[in-house]
């Protein structure tokens, strides 16, 4: 008999209901993925449940694997037959098995990313379209929205001829992945529900295969997501969801969280189950990350407790900028060296992945390994080594390697088959790739289009040596390298979060020049590539004893003795939080990742912020984020500062004087791009088509909300607009 005395009484009741729908809303820490396996565990040894009829579902391998592991823990080798798997992967085995009804061979062939990339280039040449009016990832990014909300090319909204284009692009896009007999990440689940749908035999076979499915982190659903579980779940009704909305954290990548909070009018009888006892994290902490999210309008009521104990106070460090800031997370991790503690009990957060590279410096210049979960170090980032391969061919133009990186970076038509005879050429006539590039009887050698492009190439280049040799301070330098090379226009087109991502870099990397230009005004471009260099070569421990460094986003899931959050400002995070335009979702947004920082601390929670920041080629004021004036005052120890609204509300006297007040300047050059914009206006965006003006804020830089067909409504920032 399977043993549930560990389990608290909330716990408990969710892990033994008998059957029907049932949703259990798991706050932080609570033990959600004990309460999963035990059930799966009790439906097999309590009501004979057969293991090859439960259906576990989430959203990372990583997950999977856990469940599997702990599920094996629970019932040994009959454990081994649960079916249990991510969503992809589990819509993957079903359409291989039962696929066969919808024209669907087992043999097909999954597209990732860049397969999907390089079949849309292949349709837009084929369709004779120019690619950078409709952008291959603008374009894949439109497909994979549309397979999300189930839409087939002919469920488009086709309202203007750039929409039926992109209609076009889709139908022409599904043929060949029919041809090639692939599907892409996408279409995953939306063949699965298309086929659930509309097959009586496919769902016959999948739909009687199982009598149980439990699906993990609910709140992270979309649209097809729901789709599919509920029809997997269509005959017998035994849909047991796990999730927590106040962790709802990627809105921006289709995740809806209505899902959980709706769950009910979906499935009225449904059962609920909310898991409030937290294991995981001090009572401050948790009254913290209770005052917090509790101010969001739009979630369902529940408040973490623990019977752990009270804790230290929540640390509240004011810094001066964000260097003193990484020396501040230095300080603090000498000091819990000191008491003992490992590197490894410590994270550090921040909102966004620029703001890595200070704490990444501070960290090697004092030889502490680190490590970054969920993305790279900074100056290994693609984006950062293009910038850079630019630089050194700027002042080493026989740096071939750097070179062959740029050449066609961002994309300039110049093609492999052309690289190749150039590097031929330079390999038999013993030069350099530079050298080629400047030899007409070579080139001659090239067809005329080839020619036109390595010309322009070429300019390039030479304008390039010469802004090198301007004398310009260096964060100019930078600054012109991305405008004229192009690299910044090709970030800004593509439109996605993850081009976002990737600008923000760029511009700290612009930044980082700016900074070593200030602190010593006579360097060189050639010193500022070797302090990058020296840097990037330096010896690092890669196993081992290691601080951990992510962004917010990244953390999710994971847990530490000490937790250190750095940058809670306005505009930093919340991200872009103090603009008149703000989405008053996105704020709810920023305040979930709020609370999820905050309960990924199981001892102690140390917060910073600056003065002043530096960030994405910006010097700003920093005016103290809104998290922390809604801390609880008796669970707080401010160093530096206090916010205003805090002073004299908590009875907590000022240690020192308020920085500086700060304003938002809206100058005439800001609104130079509203002009001609007003309600009503037809304009026309790269990647969303045209769409309705709905509203026009000022703003540094102003922003306009534009109402989509099929898109609802964005915030664009004006520039990117352009009438219709």
């Amino acid at each position: 008999m399977l043993d549930l005395s560990s389990l608290n009484s909330r716990q408990r009741e969710a892990v033994v209901h008998a059957g029907g729908p049932l949703v259990v809303f798991a706050g932080a820490g609570s033990g959600k993925t004990r309460v999963i396996t035990f059930r799966v565990a009790h439906l097999i040894a309590a009501h004979g449940v057969a293991p090859w009829r439960i259906l576990a579902v989430t959203f990372t391998n990583k997950a999977a694997a856990e469940m599997r592991e702990r599920l094996l823990g629970l019932l040994g080798e009959e454990g081994a037959a649960i079916q249990v798997g991510t969503f992809h992967a589990t819509c993957a085995r079903l359409l291989r098995r039962h696929g066969e009804p919808i024209g669907l061979s087992k043999d097909f062939t999954i597209y990732d990313d860049q397969d999907q990339l390089a079949l849309l280039k292949r349709v837009l040449r084929d369709l004779r379209l120019d690619e950078k009016r409709y952008q291959p990832k603008a374009m894949a990014a439109r497909i994979n929205y549309a397979k999300q909300e189930m839409q087939g090319p002919e469920d488009l909204e086709t309202t203007d001829s750039w929409s039926e284009v992109v209609r076009r692009i889709y139908q022409a896009y599904e043929e060949r992945l029919y041809q090639a007999n692939a599907l892409d990440f996408g279409d995953l689940i939306y063949r699965t529900v298309r086929a659930l749908d509309s097959s009586p035999s496919f769902r016959d076979a999948v739909v009687g295969r199982f009598s149980h499915v439990l699906v993990d982190e609910f709140q992270d659903t979309n649209h097809a997501q729901f789709r599919l579980v509920r029809l997997l779940s269509e005959g017998h009704r035994n849909l047991c969801v796990v999730g927590d909305d106040d962790q709802s954290i990627y809105r921006w990548r289709g995740a809806d969280r209505r899902n959980i909070l709706d769950f009910r009018a979906s499935f009225p009888d449904a059962k609920l189950f909310k898991l409030e006892q937290n294991y995981r994290s001090t009572q401050r902490i948790l009254r913290a990350a209770n005052a917090v999210i509790a101010r969001n309008v739009d979630r369902e009521p529940k408040e973490l407790w623990t019977e752990n104990e009270e804790g230290d106070a929540i640390l509240v460090v004011r810094t001066m900028d964000e260097r003193d800031e990484a020396r501040l997370v230095l300080r603090g991790v000498r000091e819990l060296l000191s008491r003992g503690q490992r590197l490894s009990d410590v994270a550090v957060f921040y909102r966004t992945h620029a703001q890595s590279r200070v704490i990444e410096e501070a960290l090697r210049s004092a030889n502490i390994g680190y490590r970054i979960v969920g993305g790279m170090r900074f100056y290994d980032r693609a984006e950062v080594k293009d910038l850079l391969a630019y630089l050194r061919v700027m002042t080493n133009p026989a740096d071939d390697m750097s070179l062959l990186r740029i050449i066609n970076t961002p994309a300039r038509g110049i093609g492999k088959t052309t690289i190749v005879r150039l590097l031929d050429s330079a390999a038999l006539q013993g030069r350099g790739l530079s050298d080629i590039l400047d030899d007409h009887e070579v080139l001659a050698q090239l067809g005329n289009a080839a020619r036109k492009r390595l010309a322009a190439f070429g300019r390039l280049l030479c304008d390039l040596r010469d802004l090198a040799s301007s004398g310009l301070p260096l964060g100019d330098i930078g600054a012109e390298l991305v405008r004229r090379s192009g690299y910044g226009e090709m970030l800004q087109q593509d439109d996605t979060p993850e081009a976002d991502a990737r600008l923000q870099n760029v511009q700290e990397l612009v930044a980082s020049m700016d900074e070593l230009a200030r602190e010593h005004p006579d360097a060189s471009l050639s010193e500022f590539l070797e302090n990058v260099t020296l840097q990037t070569s330096a010896d690092e421990q890669t196993e081992g004893d290691r601080v951990t460094l992510m962004t917010v986003h990244a953390a999710k899931g994971l847990e530490f003795p000490i937790v250190m959050v750095t940058g809670l400002e306005e505009r930093v995070f919340p991200f872009k939080g103090i603009d008149p335009w703000e989405d008053p979702d996105e704020l709810e947004e920023e305040r979930r990742l709020a609370y999820v920082a905050f309960t990924r601390a199981e001892q102690r929670l140390i917060l910073s912020l600056a003065g002043v920041r530096r960030i994405f080629g910006q010097q700003r004021v920093g005016v103290p984020s809104r998290f922390l004036t809604e801390l609880p005052g008796e669970d707080v120890e401010w160093i530096g500062t206090i916010p205003p609204s805090l002073a004299g509300a908590s009875g907590i006297e000022r240690r020192v004087p308020e920085p500086a007040e700060s304003y938002v300047d809206y100058s005439e050059s800001d609104l130079d791009d509203m002009e001609g914009l007003r309600r009503g206006m037809q304009v026309r965006h790269p990647k969303f088509g045209v769409g309705e003006v709905r509203e026009v804020a000022q703003g540094s830089p102003p922003r306009v909300s534009v109402r989509f067909p099929g898109w609802g409504t964005r915030k664009i920032i004006a520039s990117y607009l352009e009438p219709a």
